[in-house]
Parts: C-alpha cells; structure tokens; sequence
C-alpha cells in the first residue's frame, strides 16, 4: 500500500512542486486547493480537491469524507501563506502607525487559523504508524530571532502558527504515537508571495519552488522522530523559538 501524502496549498508555487517531488517518489498525493479542481490533471496518483473556504465546516467536512473512505494519511504539508495583497492595499507594516485591524485579520486568517483548524481535523486520520505534518512558517515568526521590527502582522501570525504547532505536538503525541509535527522556513522563494521584496535577496538565496521541495523532503527524513516538534530553516538548521 503507498503512502498517503496530503499537500494543502497545492495550487502555489511550493505546494505544486511538493506535489510533482511526493508523486515522482511513488506516493499517492491528495491536493486541496482554493483553485477548482478541474484546473488540474487528475492521475492515478494525484488527486485534486477543491475546498474554496478553508473555514472550520468545510475543512471539518473533507477531512470526514477522507475518514469515510478509509484515507489514513502519513505526511502532511501545509502551505498557505499571506504576506500582501495589493488588491486591497495590504503589505508588511514598517511602523506601529501602519498597524490595521483588517490586515491583521487577513494575517492571523491565513497563517494561524486555517493551518490550526487543519491540525484540529487531521488527527483523526494520520498513520498511528508513523506520520508527519509541517506547516510552513517564517524566519521572522521567531520571537528570540527579532531584532529588525517591522512587518507585525505577519511575525505575530507567524509566531502564533508556530505555538499552534508546538502545542498540537503535545497532544498528537498523547493519541497519535509516533507523530512529528514541524514548522519549517523554507527561505525566500521565487513565488508570488514573495515577489515584491526579491530585489533585496542575493540570486543564490532566492530559491525555485522545485529546490525548495526537494530541500524539505530530505530535511524530514533527517530529523530525529523522538523529538516531536521541531523548527528547522532551508538548510536543515534549527530555528530558535
């Protein structure tokens, strides 16, 4: 029987590589994307789902529907992110003044809750077997690693993401035996998200989606199981809380 790997975030640069480097290495692969399911290939080994409101129902839906079906997952990748949205004026704060309620609701929306509310769910269908779930965090999330300032909405969320995990690892480890949960800072990535604020990262710091794949697949296989949660970069090192 193949593994199951779930990639949520599947239509974004990271999670579609995450998805191409999971089914190259012979998984079966379930893709949740905002996006309709329809714009992607459906193969043997890829299946694509739409979920276009990642709010606790709809999530809470699909994750029975997987449980109904006898899905038992054994990786996890968890890829939504937000930074800025020029559409309705939202881009990493520089000083206190720049502070927005709005902007700070889009933040903690999408880097906190929906990755907290997908760690909810699956702990009712991941591998008692062996099985792990990472969420893509930030560098900047790290309270101790803080000296710049700036961009508050998005280090508080960020941070938040990280408590979410390291707390969830508490409890997966009381009823899912040998679960690892990881928060992991894949650097800067040649992504929409990061777009705006390339100018600044040296060519051999901004890193393609499909090195940024292939660098957290082989970081997981490398990390110490009898830990249950860690906070690891790009190159495999640990970030301090």
């Amino acid at each position: 029987m193949k593994n199951k790997v779930l990639v949520v975030g599947a239509s974004g640069g990271i999670g579609a590589a995450l998805v191409d480097q999971y089914r190259s290495m012979g998984n079966d692969v379930i893709a949740v994307s905002r996006a309709p399911a329809s714009d992607f290939e459906q193969t043997e080994s890829v299946t694509y789902y739409q979920i276009s409101t990642q709010d606790d129902k709809h999530i809470g839906e699909f994750v029975q529907q997987l449980a109904q079906q006898g899905v038992v997952i054994s990786a996890v990748v968890i890829t939504t992110g937000f930074l800025h949205n020029e559409e309705n004026a939202i881009h990493p704060e520089k000083r206190l003044e720049d502070i927005n309620e709005a902007a700070l609701s889009a933040y903690f929306g999408t880097n906190s809750i929906t990755p907290a509310l997908w760690l909810k769910h699956l702990v009712n269908i991941v591998s008692k077997e062996g099985s792990t779930l990472v969420c893509l965090s930030a560098r900047v999330g790290s309270i101790s690693d803080n000296g710049l300032g700036g961009w508050y909405g998005y280090r508080a969320s960020k941070a938040a993401l990280n408590m979410f995990v390291k707390t969830a690892s508490v409890e997966y480890k009381r009823r899912v035996k040998n679960t690892m949960l990881v928060c992991y800072h894949p650097g800067t990535v040649d992504t929409g998200l990061s777009k705006p604020f390339q100018k600044n990262v040296a060519a051999k710091k901004l890193f393609t989606p499909e090195f940024t794949a292939k660098q957290l697949i082989t970081h997981l296989s490398q990390l110490d199981r009898e830990q249950v949660c860690h906070f690891i970069d790009w190159n495999g090192e640990v970030v301090t809380w």
